[in-house]
């Protein structure tokens, strides 16, 4: 093992990584529609939402601190807690699924924020698919190209978003302020209901852990970087909010399938619009980087425990998965390629990955609880004060969003419908996978010795060799 001294990642790298995936094109519309529906009881919503993601965040950090180096992260964890499939289930539907389809919607909704602000005979697919090699081309160059240009994404994305917001939030803009109230409702139900939009705005601070293994003081970095970057997105989306109140009146706000350009247009005119256009462009980047590096390293960690095909697990010349990095690539391409221009659906598929997303968190707060039980002498370099109170918490306040994920009974029906079908399927698929490809008793925990060693490659090999694993 390399010493730490070596390693090439540090906080303001975990900062960046977490920022990459949580900012993104999806998040700045969930930015703009909930601000549209409720005013700036939005905010209030946020912090809420913040507390509860940051209590899943630290359960994430002492997950990371029992079982360090583990490449795929929730996979392993899950695997020692819960067994192979609440983790085949968690990892495909919560993960996989969710970010390369969320991805690939990104991706489309970007290409048509290009098309809308140059005027070239540019067909909108070719703008996601450009920024997709380039990333691609840079994770496949390994972690330290990856973590460079996340680091220069980030401070730009961060640094124009918090200009955008003091411009608003102090009338310093060049168009019309607009006269209306500060709040539409000032109710607590009315706050509560915003809870679940809001949660969409913070989740993805863990996609740092799989980079885990290149941070130099890992044990504190990971967590601290985690939830440096949720406070950090809390200050910088309630600034835009603060802006969005004197500049764009709320109702225009909650319809328009583009927010954020909304914005940027009423608040400087052309400028701001192709400013807020330089912004979409650097979420889509910064999202993309992180969704295409983390997923690989998760696919690689999946390999490693036989729950998808080997050749996920190649490595380039750079340690880089290569073969997984290209799978994602493509994959969120061909999406987009094919979603065409998916606004007008955009904001019910957010809340949907959200549930898939949320249900993750709710099996790694779990899993806290249960490796305290089971191994509650085994060396975590960071726990989670207060014994079992904030998993608890995790675990409620993460029920709590996906019981308020729509203000609109239908919708959230329709939404708690569609992700428990998308469950119900994975969970027959895994059954199957778990039962007859790894020969594994299905909700038996593993091990976490047993866990640790299957990052090395000869444990896969004497499994294969002795047709446990086919």
């Amino acid at each position: 093992m390399a010493d730490a001294s070596e390693k090439p990642l540090g906080l303001h790298n975990v900062v960046s990584v977490s920022m990459g995936l949580i900012v993104s094109m999806s998040c700045l519309v969930s930015l703009g529609q909930g601000a549209g529906e409720s005013g700036l009881m939005f905010i209030p919503a946020m912090l809420i939402a913040l507390l509860l993601n940051i209590c899943s965040a630290a359960c994430m950090a002492e997950l990371n601190a029992l079982m360090p180096n583990a490449t795929g992260g929730l996979v392993q964890y899950t695997l020692a807690g819960l067994g192979p499939l609440p983790t085949l289930v968690t990892m495909v539907g919560g993960y996989l699924i969710c970010n390369i389809l969320c991805g690939g919607v990104e991706a489309a909704i970007f290409g048509s924020v290009m098309v809308e602000t140059i005027p070239l005979a540019i067909p909108a697919a070719v703008y996601p698919t450009i920024v997709s090699i380039i990333v691609a081309v840079a994770a496949l160059k390994g972690v330290d190209i990856f973590a460079k240009l996340q680091d220069f994404v980030s401070c730009l994305l961060l640094f124009s978003m918090i200009a955008l917001g003091l411009i608003g939030a102090f009338q310093l803009g060049t168009g019309a302020v607009v006269d209306q109230p500060a709040a539409l409702t000032t109710d607590a139900a009315s706050v509560v209901s915003a809870v679940g939009v809001a949660s969409w705005l913070f989740v993805g601070a863990e996609y740092a852990i799989p980079i885990s293994k290149d941070v130099r003081n890992a044990n504190r970095n990971i967590p601290l970087g985690m939830m440096i970057s949720l406070a950090l997105i809390c200050v910088m989306d309630s600034l835009v909010v603060l802006g969005f109140w004197h500049y764009v009146p709320w109702g225009e706000l909650a319809e328009s399938a583009s927010p954020h350009l909304l914005y940027g247009e009423s608040l400087l005119g052309n400028v701001g619009k192709i400013w807020m256009s330089v912004v979409s462009a650097l979420a889509f980047i910064g999202s993309q980087n992180s969704t295409v590096n983390g997923l690989s390293q998760i696919c690689d960690g999946m390999t490693k425990v036989n729950m998808m095909p080997r050749f996920f697990s190649r490595k380039n010349r750079y340690g880089a998965p290569a073969v997984a990095i290209l799978f994602v690539t493509i994959s969120i391409c061909l999406i987009a390629y094919f979603s065409g221009d998916s606004s007008d659906a955009i904001s019910f598929l957010i809340l949907v990955v959200t549930v898939l997303w949320l249900v993750s968190y709710i099996f790694a707060d779990i899993d806290v609880l249960v490796l305290r039980r089971r191994f509650p002498k085994a060396p975590r370099a960071f726990k989670v004060p207060g014994g079992p109170v904030i998993p608890v918490i995790g675990i409620a306040g993460t029920v709590f969003m996906i019981a308020n994920i729509s203000s609109d009974p239908a919708e959230a029906v329709a939404i708690w419908v569609l992700a428990a079908v998308i469950f119900l399927a994975l969970s027959v698929y895994s059954f199957f996978w778990i039962k007859y490809k790894m020969r594994m008793p299905v909700f038996k925990p593993v091990p976490i010795p047993e866990v640790l060693a299957m990052e090395n490659d000869l444990y896969y090999e004497i499994r294969h060799r002795r047709g446990i694993w086919r």
